[in-house]
C-alpha cells in the first residue's frame, strides 16, 4: 500500500495564518517570561542586599546586550498581555469569525511592537 505523505517537512515553506503566528508568539513570550523569572529575582535579591550589590546589579542591567534582553522581555510582556486581552475577547464570543480574528491578530503584533518601540525610546533617554 502505498501513501502520498510527505517524506519530510519544509517548515519554512508552511505559510501558517495570522492568529496562528500570534498564538505561537503567546506561547513563546509566555515560556521566556517564565524563564527569567529566576534571573530577575536573583538581580531584585543582590540589588536589595547591599550598596555594591545594588551597583553590581546596574553595571549588570547597563550592559549593552543586556539591555537588548531586556528590550526583548519588554515585547515578550506586551506582546503576552495584548494577545491574552484578545484570547479573552475572542472567550467571550467577540471577534470569532475569520475577517475579525486576522484583524485583532494584526492589531496585536503591530500593537506590542509599536509599544516595545516607544519602551526602546524611553531606554534611550
Amino acid at each position: 500500500m502505498t501513501t502520498h505523505r510527505p517524506v519530510f517537512l519544509e517548515l519554512w515553506r508552511i505559510h501558517l495564518p495570522i492568529p496562528a503566528v500570534v498564538s505561537i508568539l503567546h506561547r513563546v513570550s509566555g515560556v521566556l517570561m517564565v524563564l527569567s523569572i529566576p534571573v530577575f529575582a536573583w538581580l531584585f535579591a543582590q540589588a536589595l542586599a547591599s550598596p555594591a550589590g545594588f551597583a553590581a546589579s546596574a553595571a549588570f542591567l547597563g550592559h549593552p546586550l543586556v539591555q537588548l534582553g531586556l528590550l526583548v522581555m519588554a515585547w515578550a510582556l506586551l506582546h503576552h498581555l495584548i494577545a491574552g486581552i484578545r484570547y479573552l475577547m475572542i472567550d467571550l464570543g467577540l471577534g470569532v469569525d475569520r475577517s475579525t480574528a486576522r484583524g485583532t491578530a494584526w492589531t496585536a503584533l503591530t500593537a506590542a511592537l509599536a509599544l516595545t518601540i516607544l519602551v526602546a525610546g524611553g531606554m534611550l533617554l
